[in-house]
């Protein structure tokens, strides 16, 4: 038997390409052609019976290590039926193609609502009470928008997030685009304009087009929120950004072009998902100026799988049960909650991820050890890394660090941090620079200070960035 890259890689695809995802009564015939190795590259071939399929072909290293990343090639709104990866090498072993129903026009706006015009009085008394360190430079407006886009099944839904613009704008505005940390209260999103929504009237008031989604399940968008579900938070942030630009150019704001990622905590592996996905699949669109993202768990299956098994305090226990709950609605990897916690809390905790309790009620509930929670065979199986042990299969789907980042990057994180071990950042920026990115750095804003304490400091230093850019 033949043992070269190739054939595993062959092996891998045939194994993986067998069924496609699809929503329908029945799902699509799928027909496989072979594998051809061309002086372009190793070609992918495929054809369905529908038609009304839209197809991303993704890749890995090994079948249980390392997430899915897409790699580049036509995508929405085109049907390609073959894909020729020019890359293909041993970082490469494994490739599957994710095929789901075309539906509706992601990006499209459902409606615009006006929240709040704040004067640039205004602006500056909350910043002083806020203690936010922003000299604010105009009026702001800010808007909820409801788009619509896909869910973490590639089926239609819709979202909302808040755009805030500048009234004062004498030359064309730079995008920017912040992704908010955990939210468990549904209502508790930038479209409210809660706290972290005043992080996009500062940016508005200093010269952007900032724009915030919600993520699903949050705000105006049905259903669970897919907590660090890397896929979905990638095309809500997309599809927001086309939603913007598309209201924009219809009511003669100019932009000039310029696009800037950031965000912090859950924020963070938000901001980084994005960026994976724009430079890998949406590069005719949007090209990325520059990425900031801080103190965000890029390293899921490792790291915080880790630190999940530890048996140190968690400062916030929820996280666990939080991805937990996430992980099966999207991958149903369970047949009950009943048979992944213990009682009482197969019982107790699953109302509380209702969209209607805050961390502090959950946290009370929850053991600062929360593994305790898992029935022992599943405990047990997470624990000993088992080849074919789903929650840390889930996680590794979500992981961010197997892909090579091109625009500049900056990470940001603070030594202290024990909501989200800075191990995190380490891990990213070793993978990133072994799989050749030249443009990456890790930066500490404040050393020594915790999450919470950090992400002021993370912030102002990312905006300085992106000031001396825009």
């Amino acid at each position: 038997m033949q043992t070269s890259s190739g054939r595993r890689r062959a092996l891998g695809v045939l194994s993986l390409l067998s069924s496609l995802i699809a929503v329908y009564a029945l799902p699509p015939t799928v027909a496989l052609k072979p594998l051809v190795a061309t002086p372009e590259g190793l070609r992918l071939e495929w054809a369905a019976s529908s038609p009304e399929l839209e197809f991303t072909v993704e890749a890995r290293p090994t079948l249980d290590a390392g997430g899915w990343s897409p790699l580049p090639g036509p995508v929405w709104p085109q049907r390609p039926t073959q894909f020729t990866d020019p890359g293909a090498s041993a970082a490469r072993q494994f490739y599957r193609v994710v095929g789901t129903p075309i539906v509706g026009e992601r990006g499209r706006i459902i409606s615009t609502t006006l929240v709040t015009n704040l004067s640039q009085f205004q602006i500056q008394l909350i910043f002083t009470f806020g203690g936010i360190p922003v000299t604010p430079q105009s009026a702001v407006k800010v808007y909820k928008i409801i788009y619509e886009t896909v869910d973490a099944q590639g089926l239609r839904t819709q979202a909302s997030g808040s755009l805030s613009l500048p009234d004062n704008r004498p030359t064309a505005l730079p995008l920017v685009s912040y992704q908010h940390g955990t939210i468990l209260e549904r209502e508790d999103v930038p479209s409210r304009l809660n706290f972290e929504g005043y992080i996009g009237v500062a940016m508005a008031t200093s010269g952007y087009a900032a724009v915030l989604p919600d993520y699903l399940g949050l705000g105006d968008s049905p259903g669970v929120h897919p907590y660090h579900h890397a896929k979905s938070e990638a095309t809500c942030v997309v599809d927001l950004l086309r939603a913007a630009r598309r209201y924009c150019a219809s009511n003669t704001v100019a932009l000039n072009g310029k696009l800037f990622l950031t965000g912090y905590s859950h924020g963070g592996h938000a901001t980084l998902a994005a960026m994976r996905e724009l430079e890998a699949l949406h590069t005719d669109e949007f090209v990325i100026t520059a990425c900031a993202p801080g103190a965000g768990a890029y390293d899921l299956s490792g790291v915080t799988a880790d630190d999940f098994l530890s048996a140190r305090p968690k400062p916030n226990p929820y996280y666990l049960p939080y991805v937990i709950h996430a992980y099966q609605d999207v991958y149903g990897w369970a047949d009950s909650f009943s048979d992944l916690w213990v009682e009482p809390y197969a019982t107790l905790i699953p109302p509380l991820f209702d969209g209607q309790h805050g961390a502090g009620e959950i946290n009370a509930q929850v053991p600062a050890n929360p593994v305790q929670m898992l029935q022992p065979t599943v405990l047990e199986s997470f624990r000993t890394n088992a080849a074919d042990d789903p929650l840390r299969a889930n996680l590794r789907d979500n992981d961010l660090i197997h892909w090579t980042p091109k625009a500049p990057l900056r990470l940001y994180h603070c030594s202290g941090d024990l909501d989200v071990l800075p191990a995190n950042t380490a891990a990213a920026l070793a993978a990133f620079q072994s799989q050749g990115a030249t443009q990456v750095q890790a930066l500490d804003p404040l050393p020594g200070a915790v999450h919470g304490d950090c992400a002021e400091p993370a912030l102002l230093a990312a905006k300085a960035w992106f000031d001396t850019l825009k």
